[in-house]
């Protein structure tokens, strides 16, 4: 077996084993996947018990990337994100002592219950894969990848990411409640966090660089690279939204395209791969104006569905 062949039978033996953890959700796990291959950070939003902090452990146990959880919470500050520099009498020196951000794979649990001010310890690590501190600047290792889960802003405890802040997330996924086929294999079935010890890595650091930049090298033709202009132009001009898509939201939607197309077992990007990955990607970003009722999700079902592929 080549070196590539090998690569993709390790990636599809990761997101099998993910489907056995996290029952009846293949297409939120192919995205989350397609969010980790485009070299992005995943948000996961949805009511409690639904499987979020479950599909991210069964995720970061499958990747053989070095993990770390960090529960956000009201008092959490950043330095206990980032890390804190200590003197040390003996040696008359500050020491720094790095944070769990310094793992290749982070778990941000419920993000939203700490203060913004602690979200944002994240804005730096996400957007630029480096931490600042005391006036030095420390690499992240690589791959660098995010998970953060989210309650829905209207529950109690809850403080709303920012914009600047949601906009770091290359995709924004809703777990959502198992169908009842599902449900019931759930109930019956042991317990997740017994399976969840019995996971095994299938892939590694070396092979998710490859597989990432192999992603990076799929075409997207000028036809294609139309048809996402055409779809940002209509974010700006949907009468429900009052900030539409930037181009830095076109950059990630081309980027999870290719790794969609990618985990399709295509060597080309498709229409079909940019509206998989539509709605995960450009809904957060957009910001409701005037007297729209529609949820972020539904502006961007709208704004996909009104727009011409050719």
């Amino acid at each position: 077996m080549s070196t590539e062949s090998a690569e993709l039978h390790a990636l599809e033996l990761a997101i099998t084993q993910v489907n056995r953890i996290v029952l009846g959700k293949n297409e939120q796990v192919r995205l989350a996947f397609a969010c980790l291959l485009a070299g992005g950070h995943l948000l996961l939003e949805d009511v409690p018990g639904v499987g979020k902090t479950t599909l991210a452990h069964a995720i970061a146990a499958s990747s053989g990337l070095s993990y770390q959880r960090i529960q956000f919470t009201s008092d959490l500050l950043p330095s206990d994100i980032l890390g804190v520099s200590i003197y040390e009498r003996e040696s008359a020196v500050f020491r720094f002592h790095p944070g769990p951000i310094f793992s290749q794979l982070i778990l941000a649990d419920e993000i939203n219950r700490a203060t913004p001010k602690t979200q944002s310890a994240l804005l730096e690590a996400m957007a630029e894969l480096q931490v600042t501190g005391d006036g030095e600047t420390r690499p992240l290792p690589l791959p660098f990848f995010v998970i953060a889960t989210q309650n829905p802003i209207d529950m109690a405890g809850t403080f709303p990411l920012p914009d600047s802040q949601l906009d770091r997330f290359l995709m924004r996924l809703s777990v959502g409640y198992p169908d009842a086929e599902a449900e019931r294999n759930l109930l019956a079935s042991a317990d997740r966090r017994e399976l969840l010890i019995g996971l095994k890595p299938q892939l590694d650091t070396e092979r998710i660089n490859h597989l990432r930049a192999r992603v990076h090298a799929l075409p997207a033709s000028a036809a294609l690279i139309d048809y996402v202009q055409r779809l940002l132009a209509a974010s700006r001009s949907h009468t429900g939204v009052r900030v539409g898509l930037s181009p830095r939201a076109g950059l990630a939607l081309l980027a999870a395209a290719r790794a969609f197309a990618f985990l399709a077992g295509r060597s080309f990007v498709l229409p079909e791969d940019v509206q998989a990955v539509f709605v995960g990607v450009a809904a957060h970003r957009l910001v409701p104006g005037g007297e729209n009722t529609r949820s972020r999700d539904e502006l961007a079902a709208q704004i996909l569905r009104s727009t011409q592929v050719d």
